[in-house]
C-alpha cells in the first residue's frame, strides 16, 4: 500500500522550510567580539544544505543600531522558487530565517533580482 502525497499550501510549505532551516542550525554563542565571516558562512551553508537551498549572497551590515550579517538564498526551481532572508547578530545568537515575501529587510527585494541576473549570466555562458 503506497502512501498518498500530502498537499500543502504555499504558505504552509514556506513555513515548513523556514522551520526546518531554523531547527538545523547551530546557535553561535554570544561573545565579546563579532562573529566572523567564516562562522556566519558555516551556519548559513549548514542550514541551506539541510533543505537543498542555494546561497545567493551574504553581506555584513554595520550601519544600523543592531549590526548583523544577512544572506539571501532560495529553494526550489522555476515558478516554485522561494526566496529566503537569513540574519544573525554580529554578537552571535540564533540564525533568523524568513521568507523574502514577509521580510522587511531591503535584502528581500534584492534576492529575486540577483537570482534573475545570475540565471541570465548562466544561460549566456
Amino acid at each position: 500500500m503506497s502512501e498518498q502525497p500530502v498537499e500543502y499550501s504555499v504558505e504552509e510549505a514556506k513555513a515548513a522550510v523556514a522551520e526546518t532551516i531554523s531547527e538545523n542550525t547551530v546557535q553561535l554563542p554570544q561573545k565579546d567580539h563579532p562573529v566572523s565571516d567564516g562562522d556566519f558562512d558555516e551556519v548559513v551553508h549548514g542550514a541551506l544544505d539541510a533543505v537543498g537551498g542555494t546561497l545567493l549572497f551574504t553581506i555584513r551590515i554595520d550601519q544600523t543600531d543592531q549590526p548583523h550579517y544577512a544572506a539571501a538564498a532560495f529553494i526550489g526551481e522555476g515558478e516554485g522558487r522561494q526566496y529566503l532572508v537569513l540574519t544573525m547578530p554580529l554578537t552571535g545568537g540564533h540564525l533568523s530565517v524568513e521568507t523574502a515575501a514577509k521580510s522587511k529587510s531591503p535584502i528581500a527585494g534584492i534576492a529575486a533580482a540577483y537570482a534573475g541576473l545570475a540565471d541570465a549570466f548562466s544561460h549566456a555562458a
